[in-house]
């Protein structure tokens, strides 16, 4: 892991809202550097070499692909993780809690089920 990575897991490894968030976890073909399975959202810190040759390219079709699986990319630049990976947590935790699906109602037992009449 990169340096903006370590300093982001730091942090969402602490399971910011409840969130449980994976590192370097595999999908398809790619390995995200992060992952919130339960908000289907996927955080790829960019450093410098996404800027180069046809690394934007590969990255875009990378994004479509996923995307194409019901999965949301946020893709945030690692001097801004560098610069404050606080906030970088945070803006993912954001981002992911309106993503989660509703929580299922609570659904009572039939009365025989725990013993009652």
């Amino acid at each position: 892991m990169s340096l903006p990575e370590v300093l982001l897991w730091q942090r969402l490894r602490l399971e910011p809202y409840g969130l449980k968030f994976r590192r370097q976890h595999p999908i398809l073909k790619y390995v995200l550097d992060f992952y919130c399975a339960r908000a289907k959202l996927s955080i790829e810190i960019d450093g410098e070499a996404h800027d180069r040759g046809s690394r934007s390219a590969r990255d875009a079709e990378r994004d479509a692909v996923l995307a194409a699986r019901g999965l949301t990319i946020v893709r945030i630049p690692a001097r801004d993780v560098l610069a404050d990976p606080g906030a970088a947590a945070e803006a993912i935790a954001e981002t992911a809690l309106p993503l989660q699906p509703p929580a299922a109602p609570a659904v009572p037992l039939p009365k025989h089920a725990w013993g009652g009449s």
